[in-house]
């Protein structure tokens, strides 16, 4: 039989800042040079179809199952080189795509149109929408991000993601949209009906093996299919071995105790999205009594599930 290659059609790529802004021998000058993110960028952009879409975020640290196998344990890298990139073909019956907001020096108050333009308003199927916030150490970052998420803050949508150091790639805007001094947002959105997810979220009084299962067994219990079903794990950078007291991947461990065949993959970051909601059937994690959600955080860690349908 001949070689079936199946090309992707949307990508996400997480690598630490220091992989993508290491350095690297420069053989003419027999001297260390400061590599480029966008080079980089560039190079990874070219091994991938000219119509992929692709997402690239640049983070402290990396969560990550090695060799995508979902029978590897998954690692929390939060010191030296890693990164990881997620190839989504298409699916029958699910749609991923990319979106971007940028924050206007101009206009204080979000145009909530192009939440329309990016599909993530007026769209029924819409399921999951994962969201990472760049510059946040910019003034305003903070309130353009509540600006984003309190209009998607919806029971019948999955919000998770966090902060990160910067993007590298989005090429569905023609690799224009690099984000210089401004701030803004980006992420992808997963539409489809046989779509199902849930999180947890894991606050600070989460500090040790026990209180990190009990958070698992809460996402357990949302039924989420395992099945063709990839798991996220958006955490702080001030939580990991230190947090748990030198005692590593404390997390990952825990979550490979409930989820043995589910990969996981995600970052350490600045700041965390996320709360305890399941996208699926009658079950509720917990009653909400039609309050909104606090959906932003810190020192927490967010952890997801997504099933994409049951894979032909």
């Amino acid at each position: 039989l001949q070689k079936v290659h199946v090309l992707p059609q949307t990508v996400l790529y997480i690598a630490d800042a220091e992989t993508f802004s290491g350095h690297e021998e420069c053989h003419e000058q027999k001297k260390a040079r400061k590599r480029n993110s966008k080079e980089t960028a560039i190079a990874l952009e070219k091994l991938l179809p000219k119509r992929c879409q692709v997402l690239g975020l640049v983070t402290p640290g990396i969560v990550v199952t090695p060799m995508g196998s979902s029978s590897n344990q998954p690692q929390e890298i939060e010191e030296g080189e890693a990164g990881f990139a997620l190839l989504f073909p298409k699916i029958d019956g699910v749609k991923i795509h990319t979106f971007h907001f940028s924050k206007d020096v101009k206009n204080r108050v979000f145009d909530e149109s192009k939440f329309a333009e990016a599909g993530l308003k007026n769209n029924p199927d819409l399921r999951v929408v994962l969201l990472f916030g760049y510059n946040s150490w910019k003034s305003g970052a903070t309130r353009f991000l509540h600006q984003i998420v309190n209009p998607l803050n919806e029971k019948s949508i999955i919000l998770a993601g966090g902060q990160v150091e910067s993007f590298t790639s989005l090429t569905s805007e023609n690799n224009n949209a690099q984000p210089g001094d401004a701030c803004g947002v980006v992420g992808l959105a997963f539409s489809g009906p046989q779509i199902q997810s849930a999180t947890v979220l894991l606050d600070q009084d989460v500090a040790d093996e026990r209180t990190a299962e009990a958070a698992m067994q809460r996402l357990k219990a949302a039924n989420i299919p395992e099945h063709n079903t990839i798991g996220f794990m958006f955490a702080c950078v001030g939580r990991g071995y230190r947090h748990y007291k030198t005692k590593r991947n404390m997390e990952a461990d825990a979550f490979r105790k409930f989820f043995p065949n589910v990969p996981l993959f995600g970052f350490f970051g600045h700041g965390e999205i996320g709360c305890d909601r399941i996208v699926t059937g009658n079950f509720v994690l917990r009653e909400c009594n039609d309050i909104k959600d606090n959906l932003l955080h810190g020192y927490t860690t967010v952890m997801t599930l997504i099933h994409l349908g049951s894979a032909k």
